[in-house]
């Protein structure tokens, strides 16, 4: 199963990737021994200013097809700019409710390492993403974990807080599960932090509480097994899409180092694969959809196992097509007439829910 995966998450990223030529010649090893080879390559770069330096980058970095922000937790149109030239941006003000501001958003909590708004890893663009105000208050410094699904809330784009229930967690613990199109890039993001604060790392566990359950204090394996466990999960679940390619070679042109785990997914199994059991696959992990993108308004699913519903939803949230209970010929089942555009793919079955983000050219 797990080379049935890796050559799935390799076909994504030869589709998508635009890497620079030779980037990654270094990377030969397996292993930790690779995570070090990639350290050494993307921790030397370029400091973006955390004010104006991360809400320029953005506007490059986070733009929605439609010229909106494209943050992490919520359904809002955000305009780009100060709210003296008619955007959003934080500005001290507001943000009791969702949609007045947006801000940045640590995806992994700068209390976890402690360091000053002058380090590279504060204002480090591939952990840095814009959110709304007030869903990013909410959150804190919570770690992402899963709640129990029967969870719910009446803002943003599908978190939650509740109880952690992630399999194998041995305490109690308040978390925040982010919406499931965004979990493969936080994985991602925490996978990047691994590799590119190696040096470091090792040193940040007990720094704070929350931090202190997710970290296991070395620099090689980094997480805890349940969160590691989680974050494989959560990255095999959500694979690179567009959006996170986009963003990588945005993020590149700003800081001269890229997130190797988004040009090569499948370095996250080279590289912590022994530490891995085979309990991380979920009931939805095989289903794949191609061509992504489509140029011809069709999308085949492929899934060894039936699904409840199949959802295709915009970018602002409306639901275009549900399918429920969808007949699979052969293990395939296809969206045909799709209209032009970027949309979430949520799929369901067995009690889980699995989103992709597809697009249609």
């Amino acid at each position: 199963m797990k080379n049935y995966l890796y050559l799935l998450l390799l076909c994504n990223t030869v589709l998508f990737a635009q890497i620079p030529v030779g980037y990654y010649d270094n990377a030969t090893g397996t292993g930790y021994a690779l995570k070090t080879q990639l350290y050494t390559k993307i921790a030397p770069h370029t400091t973006v200013t955390y004010g104006a330096g991360l809400w320029n980058l953005f506007t490059t970095s986070d733009v929605r097809p439609d010229n909106y922000v494209w943050e992490i937790y919520s359904n809002c149109n955000f305009t780009f700019g100060t709210v003296a030239n008619g955007g959003q941006q934080d500005d001290g003000t507001l943000g009791t409710l969702e949609c007045q501001r947006f801000n940045k958003e640590h995806t992994f909590p700068k209390s976890w390492f402690g360091a000053s708004q002058s380090s590279q890893m504060y204002s480090d663009a591939f952990i840095v993403m814009p959110s709304d105000k007030k869903d990013n208050g909410m959150r804190g410094n919570l770690v992402y974990a899963n709640v129990n699904p029967a969870v719910t809330n009446s803002i943003g784009n599908g978190w939650r807080i509740g109880s952690c229930v992630t399999p194998n967690y041995p305490y109690a613990l308040q978390v925040f599960e982010p919406a499931d199109q965004f979990k493969g890039d936080f994985a991602r993001n925490y996978f990047y932090m691994a590799t590119c604060y190696e040096n470091q790392i090792a040193n940040w566990q007990n720094l704070d509480p929350n931090g202190n359950t997710v970290l296991d204090g070395t620099s090689d394996k980094v997480f805890e097994q349940w969160y590691l466990e989680m974050l494989y999960s959560w990255h095999v679940a959500d694979p690179v899409s567009a959006k996170e390619i986009d963003r990588n070679n945005a993020v590149y042109a700003a800081q001269g180092n890229r997130n190797p785990f988004i040009d090569h997914p499948e370095y996250v199994q080279i590289i912590w694969g022994e530490a891995l059991s085979t309990s991380t696959y979920s009931y939805l992990s095989k289903v794949t959809v191609y061509p992504n993108p489509s140029t011809d308004g069709t999308l085949t699913l492929t899934s060894e196992k039936p699904l409840d519903e199949i959802d295709l939803i915009t970018v602002n949230g409306q639901i275009l097509q549900k399918i429920t209970q969808p007949n699979f010929q052969n293990n395939t089942y296809t969206l045909s007439n799709l209209p032009k555009g970027f949309y979430f793919l949520q799929l369901k079955g067995a009690k889980e829910t699995l989103t992709k983000k597809v697009v249609v050219n």
